[in-house]
């Protein structure tokens, strides 16, 4: 249907109600693509993203295991009490790609602030920060949920990093993964180091904070997260500024081609692997950190964050929950990490279509954006799918033209029933 600028308005008040009752992604039971072949696509992200959390909250981040808040600083993830795990896991998935992440990590002995890459079919990589010690980095990664050595991780420098803002990075590549804090390379791992664990499946993004410390842990996890956790000295927050992701791929979604598990295996629908490589240009380094030090302790569990919620696969075994939300056609991801419908006033240069409709709509010349702006088309269903997204609440303006075929047509209109009355 097409909508004037009032009736824009009445849509927009629509959706909001709509959005009310819905939730834009859902949390559903693990689905492992190396043992199902009924698994769903993952939502491709295809571009680069930046996102800044001192505006606020985006829709293409979900919240879990407690509430983040929101304030000039960024977004705080804070831990007062047994159970608090406070998350963000992106709706969509990279596959290679950079993540860079600016925040402080949270203070507390036995609390861990956690940067997640993880896969459906658990390949991960993490970069992970005791509270107990302000000057390191844990740095890691798992191959299709492999539990069975603990020899990948490496405890790196990280000097002052709960109290300073600082930018850390993973760029990961087929052929290498590389860990950055500032702007030293910490760590690199090739392909070929990884025997055969080299993570390579589509990757969604989360971080957030956690007690590994809490007395409910294995023995083993306290000791390793430097606890026991003592919440009388909290609360402990770790605060996030911003996130740039950057995917190296292109596409709408990510499948399996097969149960491999290998990057040669991954599909892209609407796009290609590794076609936008390169994209985030090159990490300036400045400097090269010492050798890292080996010192897991092997019941470190895989999953980054614990506490943010299990979920239960098809054949009985619990992992970490996996967050989605597939982009509803007519709606687009911006530069800034928002989901909007197309046409909105917050529709941004740059802007992803989701699907071929986003494109028709985006070709067709009674659409917003294609000059004219007074009329936009919505779905329906685009409107009784989509959850989380803020709609619109201001029309897109209209144009002079417009303005002035209305008049052309009212002064019409009165001609006609001038003539009318004189008939009569």
């Amino acid at each position: 249907m097409f909508l004037s600028s009032r009736g824009w308005r009445r849509a927009a008040a629509t959706a909001v109600a709509l959005l009310s009752r819905s939730t834009f992604a859902q949390t559903w039971s693990a689905c492992n693509p190396l043992t199902s072949t009924s698994c769903p696509a993952d939502t491709a992200l295809g571009m680069t993203i930046h996102v800044d959390f001192t505006e606020g909250e985006v829709n293409s981040f979900v919240p879990s295991g407690g509430v983040p808040t929101y304030d000039e600083d960024g977004v705080s993830f804070t831990v007062a009490s047994s159970g608090d795990a406070p998350q963000l896991t992106s709706i969509f998935y990279i596959m290679f790609g950079r993540v860079e992440v600016t925040m402080k990590a949270a203070p507390g002995a036995g609390i861990v602030s956690s940067l997640v890459l993880l896969s459906d079919a658990l390949d991960e990589i993490d970069m992970e920060w005791l509270g107990a010690d302000s000057t390191e980095v844990q740095t890691n990664y798992f191959s299709k949920g492999q539990t069975t050595t603990y020899n990948r991780g490496q405890f790196n420098p990280a000097p002052n990093n709960q109290a300073e803002f600082v930018t850390y990075t993973i760029d990961w590549t087929a052929d290498r993964i590389a860990w950055y804090v500032g702007g030293t390379l910490v760590r690199t791992l090739t392909f070929d180091e990884a025997n055969g664990e080299y993570p390579q499946t589509p990757m969604q993004v989360k971080f957030g904070a956690w007690s590994g410390g809490d007395p409910s842990n294995p023995p083993g996890t306290i000791e390793w997260a430097r606890g026991p956790t003592d919440y009388s000295q909290g609360p402990f927050s770790m605060v996030v500024r911003s996130a740039v992701v950057t995917d190296y791929s292109t596409g709408k979604r990510y499948t399996y081609g097969d149960q491999s598990g290998t990057w040669q295996s991954i599909r892209s629908d609407g796009g290609e692997i590794n076609g936008n490589l390169g994209a985030a240009g090159t990490v300036s380094v400045t400097a090269s950190a010492p050798a890292a030090t080996d010192s897991l302790s092997p019941t470190i569990p895989p999953g980054g964050i614990i506490g943010g919620g299990t979920a239960t696969a098809t054949d009985g075994s619990t992992g970490p929950s996996r967050t989605v939300g597939p982009i509803p056609d007519g709606w687009v991801m911006t530069s800034e990490g928002k989901v909007v419908p197309i046409g909105s006033s917050t529709t941004l240069p740059g802007a992803q279509p989701s699907s071929s409709l986003s494109r028709e709509l985006s070709a067709s010349p009674s659409t917003a954006g294609s000059g004219g702006g007074e009329t936009t088309t919505l779905a329906t269903s685009t409107l009784s799918t989509l959850g989380g997204a803020r709609a619109p609440t201001d029309a897109p303006p209209e144009s002079s033209a417009s303005t002035a075929r209305r008049g052309g047509l009212l002064l019409g209109l009165l001609v006609l029933a001038a003539s009318a009355l004189l008939c009569w």
